[in-house]
């Protein structure tokens, strides 16, 4: 199961209570006060795993709270402190407070820490408040609270270049083909249900992070389809690729479907829109595609725009095309 968003409440631990406690030996008249300091709270951390890809494990438990402290003890004794409590989490995630919607943290590194609860203080124990008039205090002070909010993890995949398209355009298959990524194919639309990740490498100097993102329709950005929950997932990457189903027997234009995915990614963010896009037309094996081709490749020419025919299932022009995909993403590093 693949979770890329959800709550989870966490709390830092209490601090442990300071001590009342006075010396008693045989031989040492008056010895005052020796209550000890209580242990400070557990504070709870993010770290950020390369290891991950997914918040399911948030999925199963969503509170979490950290150890306290120990209270102090007579004879000077101070309470321990307690272990830190750490929350793996994938790296892309965005951290917010659930109920400010203030973002706290972007993980996007591996083994970067965030810390979103605090523990609480030790409370000081009565040694802490002997004075010259008053030597034998029988105050101490508890242990403070440790932090409690609810957060909203929210992942957003580290990928190189995204793959966008109407459904069965071929972006599964074409990923499949370029990296060791398996992700589900079929020839019905939507068998993309989770984003998939795969490493493309061109030769020893050149190699890229690829994504499969679940398939666009018109209204994906207000929330049609599978692809609006997945369109954040591209706003990381630093180019798309645009990729064109061909096939006659689609009854779609290709140069509408280019201006149709186009609009949501502007609907969704203009930013994203303006991101460097290479236009692929895919499934050229297809007999009657020839004059398609054509059609969409003299748009693509007018309108500045590189393109790149391709047949995902047999291979053709795969290679020139993932290194002109590496050879861009070099030149904007």
């Amino acid at each position: 199961m693949f979770i890329d968003e959800i709550d989870i409440f966490v709390k830092g631990g209490d601090g442990g209570a300071g001590c009342v406690s006075f010396r008693r030996e045989k031989f040492v008249p008056r010895g005052g006060p020796d209550g000890g300091d209580g242990g400070a709270g557990a504070s709870v951390w993010l770290l950020a795993d390369e290891g991950l890809s997914t918040l399911l494990d948030y999925h199963y438990q969503r509170h979490y709270e950290a150890g306290r402290g120990e209270h102090g003890k007579g004879s000077g004794k101070h309470g321990a402190s307690a272990a830190d409590l750490t929350l793996r989490v994938p790296v892309g995630t965005i951290v917010r407070d659930r109920d400010t919607r203030e973002v706290l943290g972007d993980l996007s590194a591996d083994g970067r820490r965030l810390l979103v609860a605090r523990g609480g203080r030790g409370g000081r124990g009565n040694t802490h408040f002997a004075t010259a008039t008053n030597r034998a205090p029988r105050r101490a002070e508890p242990g403070g609270s440790g932090e409690a909010r609810w957060l909203h993890l929210e992942l957003k995949l580290l990928a190189d270049v995204g793959v966008i398209g109407f459904p069965n355009a071929g972006k599964s298959t074409l990923v499949s083909r370029v990296s060791a990524a398996r992700p589900r194919i079929a020839e019905y639309p939507f068998t993309t249900l989770t984003p998939t990740l795969g490493l493309v490498r061109v030769d020893e100097r050149l190699s890229f992070v690829i994504v499969d993102l679940p398939g666009l329709i018109p209204g994906a950005a207000e929330g049609k389809g599978l692809g609006h929950r997945f369109l954040r997932h591209t706003e990381r990457t630093r180019l798309l690729i645009h990729l064109i189903d061909l096939d006659p027997a689609n009854g779609r234009d290709p140069v509408e479907d280019y201006h149709m995915i186009r609009d949501e990614l502007k609907a969704y963010s203009p930013e994203l829109a303006a991101r460097p896009q290479l236009v692929v037309a895919n499934k050229t094996d297809l007999p009657g595609t020839a004059a398609r081709r054509k059609a969409l490749a003299g748009f693509c020419t007018a309108a500045g725009l590189p393109f790149f025919a391709v047949s995902a299932v047999t291979e053709d022009g795969l290679s020139p095309l993932m290194r002109a995909v590496a050879e861009r993403l070099e030149a904007e590093a």
